[in-house]
């Protein structure tokens, strides 16, 4: 049974935290600025109430240190309950933060305190703090971790870097069709969003107050497609490499979508879409005329990562149908005006052989590349002979662990190739496993 319904400009509830009456939680809400924040709920599935804007999730810790001093209030509206509760704490900027929480009055009162510096903050899937009913709190320290977005050749020697070891991660590089910029993803000070790297030089691309993120560049260089949730959703927008002019949004819907692809033409989109039924799957867009998208492939299995060959005649994509990630190719036939009834011709060949995720064809076409479970450079040579297509069996070019490479199926986008053949790889600069700090017997105002 559901307990909390998306509200507008809402794209997912996560991170649940169990109250000590239990009967409420803590959840975060991911979404655009005015709906996105910490959210206090109950099992029986009434409103919540936004407690704080944040972009962290929180924790709820007892007033006291032990179990006698847990939450003793009744249920919200029943009798008399005791103004009594504890503190919501979250992780801002970096730093530790707590302030009173009246669980009688669903509220926060007082002003938030600092607790510590150096905390690092909620990642996609899991949280940095946690607290145990005896009032120990644990979080994740910050820093120890610097990737730097590496230039290699096939045999994985490297020719050159970008920018400096940055600790903000740069994720999902997209290189320009020059060859010359690299278009990633980057969270400074709570904020994500796209950023330029050429050589040394890094400027900001957009300045939304949402979670703009996953660049891919046009073909000619001339605009840069990512996806964004500034209205709730994770919407698919272009927006002009020069910066000038505002973004153009190009699909609207409420599932996440993240794009992959642009035809060699210009003329199609390729993405996928989160559906609750079946999964992620492919579909495709035409960039003019009336935008209505259409399937590409929707099967109950996961269909990730589309990427057009050169020729615009086929899509390389990862998909889990054997029980595990790997690379397939379908041939793609597009109608050759408006891109209305296009079709989505029959057959599917097998690339990888091993596991294996995030495709990318070399710029003629005749090779498909593409990164193992051990996070390894793989690539495999391919022969397209009428409609049917040939694999070679795929070889290792370079075994150098890639950050992100792993074989889990997350949109994550580890590595680009230029259409010179170098390879941009977000390399591991320096990895330090962050400590896990405890902090025991805190005592704000001296717990009176």
């Amino acid at each position: 049974m559901a307990v909390t319904t998306l509200e507008p400009q809402q794209s997912s509830h996560r991170w649940p935290f169990l109250l000590p009456d239990g009967q409420r939680f803590l959840f975060y809400a991911l979404g655009a600025p005015a709906t996105a924040g910490i959210y206090l709920g109950a099992l029986d599935g009434s409103a919540p109430t936004r407690l704080m804007p944040a972009d962290s999730a929180g924790v709820y810790l007892s007033e006291g240190t032990g179990p006698q001093a847990a939450f003793r209030s009744s249920r919200p509206g029943r009798g008399d309950a005791v103004r009594e509760g504890g503190w919501l704490l979250w992780v801002r900027a970096g730093t530790l933060t707590a302030q009173r929480m009246d669980l009688g009055q669903n509220a926060l009162t007082g002003e938030p305190v600092a607790l510590a510096d150096g905390v690092a903050a909620s990642g996609t899937f899991q949280s940095a703090l946690s607290v145990a009913a005896n009032g120990l709190v644990a979080y994740r320290n910050a820093g120890g971790n610097q990737r730097q977005l590496t230039w290699v050749d096939r045999s994985g020697t490297t020719l050159g870097t970008l920018g400096a070891p940055d600790e903000n991660n740069p994720q999902y590089p997209s290189v320009s069709p020059d060859g010359r910029r690299v278009a990633v993803t980057r969270k400074v000070q709570g904020n994500t969003d796209l950023w330029l790297m050429d050589g040394a030089r890094l400027t900001r691309f957009t300045f939304d107050a949402g979670v703009d993120q996953l660049p891919i560049w046009w073909p000619d260089g001339s605009r840069i497609v990512f996806n964004s949730n500034r209205t709730g959703q994770f919407d698919l927008y272009q927006q002009l490499a020069s910066g000038t002019a505002v973004e153009d949004r190009l699909v609207a819907s409420d599932q996440f979508k993240t794009p992959t692809s642009v035809a060699a033409d210009g003329r199609f989109l390729l993405y996928f879409s989160l559906d609750p039924q079946t999964s992620e799957d492919l579909w495709i867009v035409p960039v003019s005329g009336d935008r209505t998208p259409f399937v590409f492939l929707k099967t109950p299995f996961r269909e990730l990562s589309g990427v057009f060959s050169p020729d615009g005649r086929w899509v390389a994509y990862m998909a889990d149908q054997s029980g595990r990630m790997e690379i397939y190719v379908r041939p793609f036939t597009a109608a050759p005006a408006s891109g209305v009834g296009a079709d989505v011709a029959t057959g599917q060949w097998q690339i990888s052989t091993a596991g294996g995720v995030y495709p990318q064809w070399r710029s003629d076409g005749k090779e498909l590349f593409y990164v193992s479970p051990a996070g390894d450079m793989m690539a495999a040579t391919i022969t397209a002979r009428g409609a049917t297509l040939e694999a070679g069996a795929p070889v290792t070019l370079f075994p150098r662990r890639i950050f992100g490479g792993r074989g889990d199926p997350s949109p994550i986008r580890a590595y680009d190739v230029a259409r010179d053949g170098r390879f941009v790889i977000n390399a591991v600069v320096a990895e330090v496993t962050p400590p896990i700090t405890l902090l025991m017997n805190w005592r704000p105002d001296g717990n009176k």
